[in-house]
């Protein structure tokens, strides 16, 4: 099975999950400009870019019992037990407030950063609608804009409803279009287009404050009226899509170190945020060297090193385990069946 993967793909879904874990551990560093460059850099696109990618990786879901079921397990399965341990995590280890004031809400107002199960969860069982015409892209966009007059907290539906059209994109992005962004002429637009957003950067709180790029807050709560917050929304979907497009040029295109992790981005996703939380409890920001470009090196070179160790083919394989139990024990049965003899798969499984 290795070989029947696509490299790029698996490329791309490593760099989208180490850009997450680097814009999580940003929030790590004293305030200061670099670190709100850098953050807002990052939330331009990269959490666009990896509902996108998402996106065209759910093309083929169906209401079968086949996709169902691997729906609860890989999804569901996981976001009940990684709930619970992010909340008990902040209580006993952390030492947030009180275990009723953190674990009142817990499943039904997720946890950081467990939304994004929980999103996918309900993307994915829309998809078989979502992808019956292109007509449904602007009609996700439609919904995305008028979904800022409300605050929907259940289940973080404000953003899964604001994210919608990435995801919606991605279900309708033909082949071709990722080919497109493949040939080599196309990284140097690419670094053009991250540039103009690195600009931008310098320009958000002109336009619109670091809230917006969440997708998350009501209009009203941002202080705009539906008018304004739709159209500042509009331009936002615009730059993630500029953004998303102009990271993936970028993509290597053949198996490399990257190759490996992108087999194991759910582990990554699902873990790195206990590293952070701790870190974060133990003030690892008055390790740093202040609030300049040095600490913010530092930050992201340890933020990478993180994704790199827990995508790394024997550290992720066993913590199968506790990412995909369920699978982990069929998986075995399956072996037990199969006798001493029978070769062993070792094909790493997708993330999706």
């Amino acid at each position: 099975m290795p070989g029947r993967r696509d490299p790029w793909l698996d490329n791309a879904k490593a760099i989208l999950v180490i850009l997450v874990v680097v814009g999580h551990a940003i929030v790590l560093l004293p305030y200061g400009d670099p670190k709100s460059r850098v953050y807002d850099f990052l939330y331009y696109f990269h959490i666009p870019a990896f509902v996108l990618v998402s996106g065209y990786l759910s093309r083929k879901f169906a209401w079968t019992p086949r996709h169902l079921t691997a729906l609860v397990t890989t999804l569901v399965v996981p976001y009940v037990i990684f709930e619970w341990l992010m909340a008990a995590f902040r209580v006993y280890v952390v030492g947030q407030p009180s275990s009723m004031e953190v674990l009142q809400p817990l499943w039904l107002n997720p946890h950081w950063p467990m939304w994004y199960l929980v999103a996918l969860v309900l993307w994915r069982l829309a998809t078989p609608l979502l992808v019956r015409h292109w007509l449904m892209v602007p009609a996700a966009v439609a919904v995305s804009l008028a979904a800022g007059e409300v605050d929907l907290e259940l289940f973080d539906l404000n953003r899964v409803l604001g994210l919608l059209p990435f995801f919606v994109i991605g279900l309708h992005l033909p082949r071709r279009g990722l080919e497109l962004l493949q040939a080599r002429w196309t990284g140097l637009v690419g670094l053009a287009v991250l540039a103009g957003i690195w600009w931008l950067t310098t320009r958000t709180d002109d336009h619109w404050s670091t809230q917006w790029l969440y997708y998350r807050s009501s209009y009203d709560t941002l202080g705009v009226s539906l008018r304004e917050g739709a159209e500042i929304r509009a331009q936002l979907i615009l730059v993630g899509l500029a953004g998303t497009a102009a990271v993936l040029t970028l993509v290597p295109r053949r198996r490399s170190l990257l190759t490996a992790v992108g087999a194991y981005t759910m582990g990554v996703y699902l873990l790195h945020g206990f590293a952070i939380r701790y870190a974060e409890a133990q003030g690892v920001s008055d390790w740093l060297p202040g609030n300049g470009w040095t600490s913010v090196a530092i930050t992201v070179a340890a933020a990478v090193a993180l994704a790199l160790f827990l995508g790394w083919p024997p550290v992720a394989r066993r913590l199968l385990w506790l990412v995909d139990p369920v699978n982990q024990v069929l998986s075995l049965r399956r072996r037990a069946r199969r006798g001493p003899a029978a070769p062993e798969n070792r094909s790493a499984p997708s993330s999706g």
